[in-house]
């Protein structure tokens, strides 16, 4: 049984000035940091993004998971479909990692669930700080509307195949991204991923896409 422990290091951050909870972790010769976008409300406590974090982290991805909503925010529902807004806070989170001594030097990527992904899509939209790559998971990029077609990071949109109504959200949004770009579909798979190896291949592919595109950022 492997320790982790001896391997990686993972800290609990905050994000200024709004005081945003994060952990990040950080495994030893990390070839880039992936920031997680989670969506409907969820947080940097969801088992599902954790999972996918922990298996990013064993490839030797640093991963930032966080809040993009203080406490009282995330009492209004509204927020957590104000794209806008969580496309401002993944910035902010970009802007820390980029100013953190032990991150500064990494390429960042974006992994986004449900509404997260569209944030992560408007946010890469802005060209504000290079990204390297962007990762949907059960995501609705469709959300990001105008934004689509100013993205510059190679995205990949990961849909489960029984998430009919998402799956055609996300290939009409496919139609209008320019840039380098894919649809992967996990058989079998609902919106959660929750059926047994829809989660495990959704790392895979993942961890693929970042890899990759991390190594050409560095070029």
């Amino acid at each position: 049984m492997v320790d982790r422990s001896s391997e990686e290091r993972i800290r609990t951050i905050t994000i200024a000035p709004l005081g945003l909870e994060g952990l990040l972790g950080l495994p030893p010769g990390a070839k880039g940091i992936v920031l997680f976008a989670h969506g409907s409300g969820s947080g940097r406590l969801s088992p599902r993004n954790n999972f996918v974090a922990q298996a990013l982290r064993d490839s030797g991805l640093a991963t930032l998971l966080f809040d993009l909503l203080t406490v009282e925010e995330a009492r209004d529902r509204r927020n957590v479909f104000d794209i806008e807004l969580l496309a401002h806070r993944l910035l902010m989170a970009a802007a820390w990692a980029r100013g953190y001594m032990e991150t500064g030097d990494l390429p960042i990527g974006y992994f986004g669930a449900s509404t997260g992904a569209a944030a992560a899509l408007v946010a890469e939209a802005t060209h504000e700080g290079r990204v390297g790559a962007i990762v949907s998971r059960g995501g609705r990029p469709d959300l990001a509307g105008r934004a689509l077609p100013a993205v510059e990071a190679p995205t990949l949109l990961i849909v489960g195949g029984d998430d009919r109504e998402v799956l055609a959200l996300n290939r009409a949004a496919l139609a209008k991204l320019r840039c380098a770009k894919q649809l992967v579909i996990v058989p079998g798979a609902t919106h959660l991923f929750e059926e047994p190896g829809t989660l495990e291949a959704v790392v895979e592919h993942a961890r693929g896409w970042f890899l990759t595109h991390f190594m050409e950022a560095k070029r």
